[in-house]
């Protein structure tokens, strides 16, 4: 028998987000793996583990599933990159390989629910290739509202202007090869938004979609520095932080 697995894409934060086609999904799952970070301080369960628990106490009528929490590898730090990122899969394949073995029967449904969507910097279905090269199993993909939806709604801007193309990039390539159009910034932990010229435009939000949500908008000279602050109080106030940005020259 082949075991199934569902990868739900979750939406940004806001339950409301969550498909009707994610709801049929999740209501066909017996078990749900969900990696913890423990990013929350004094060991306190990763925020977003218990979010995805309410996500599924919520849409899912008939309560029959149980819930498998993965301790997730740490990354290492130094060294090159692309390399760090490839050790780091390798060790969670090897992780959800065996979980799927113990926790999951031959012809059962198991889920990873990701955040936002899984085909937007989210390594699920890296690992699940790899799973996949391990043991006998299969999945399929439903897709989520990603960050940079709910952000330009949030904002109440379109995501590009007439005629004129959108990067999707990151916080430490923008700090590589700088700004050359509008570009959506996400995994910025340095603020990389500070090395842009300050007349730049710049729309901004963390925890999109929950309670927490900040949003700022302004230019990087006027409201760069503020962003930064309230970034980092928001990172020590919760103990982690999810946010994206648009930036226009």
């Amino acid at each position: 028998m082949t075991r199934r697995i569902h990868v739900i894409g979750i939406g940004a934060g806001d339950p409301d987000y969550v498909t009707v086609q994610a709801v049929d999904a999740l209501n066909d799952v017996d078990v749900f793996f969900a990696s913890d970070k423990g990013s929350n301080k004094g060991g306190v369960e990763d925020d977003l583990v218990l979010f995805r628990r309410d996500i599924c106490q919520r849409f899912i009528r008939e309560p029959g599933y149980r819930f498998v929490e993965l301790p997730d590898p740490l990354r290492a730090s130094t060294g090159d990159y692309r390399q760090r990122v490839a050790d780091w899969h390798e060790a969670r394949a090897d992780l959800w390989a065996q979980a799927l073995l113990d926790e999951l029967a031959d012809d059962g449904v198991g889920a990873f629910l990701a955040w936002g969507d899984p085909s937007l910097y989210d390594s699920t279905l890296r690992i699940l290739d790899r799973v996949a090269q391990r043991l006998d199993v299969t999945y399929d993909v439903i897709p989520g509202i990603t960050a940079i939806q709910a952000l330009t709604a949030r904002h109440r801007i379109p995501l590009n202007d007439v005629g004129e193309p959108v990067l999707i990039t990151t916080g430490r390539r923008l700090r590589e090869v700088g700004l050359s159009g509008a570009a959506v910034v996400m995994l910025d932990g340095d603020c990389a938004f500070l090395g842009c010229p300050p007349e730049t435009r710049i729309w901004w939000g963390a925890y999109l979609g929950t309670a927490d949500e900040i949003l700022v908008d302004g230019t990087v000279g006027e409201m760069g520095e503020r962003i930064a602050t309230v970034r980092a109080d928001a990172r020590e106030r919760h103990g982690w932080i999810m946010d994206t940005y648009l930036l226009r020259p």
